[in-house]
């Protein structure tokens, strides 16, 4: 396997931390589900837990790079970041083959 780069290995890294909470899975199988985007207000409602905790999960999920938030009037969207998936998943795949 080819050496990876510092800053690759801190997102790689980021990115594990992420995905290994149940909670903030949901929010991505969630996100999957609606096709890749979802509002801040359906969030709320499939995760039960109190609005500041939600917050919280998605902050991380959005500091990984996981999701991007756009700002629709007054409300929020999260969007998934598929690119951000494909190269976590390229990563284990040569962890894998190598």
């Amino acid at each position: 396997m080819g050496a990876v780069k510092i800053q690759d290995l801190k997102q790689i890294e980021k990115v594990s931390k992420a995905l290994g909470d149940k909670h903030r899975l949901n929010i991505l199988l969630h996100l999957t589900k609606k096709g890749g985007c979802a509002a801040c207000s359906e969030i709320i409602d499939i995760i039960d837990l109190a609005q500041p905790s939600i917050s919280h999960h998605v902050k991380i999920l959005t500091e990984a790079g996981l999701i991007e938030a756009e700002k629709e009037g007054r409300n929020l969207k999260y969007t998934l970041n598929n690119n951000i998936l494909d190269d976590y998943i390229n990563f284990l795949e040569r962890l894998k083959n190598d």
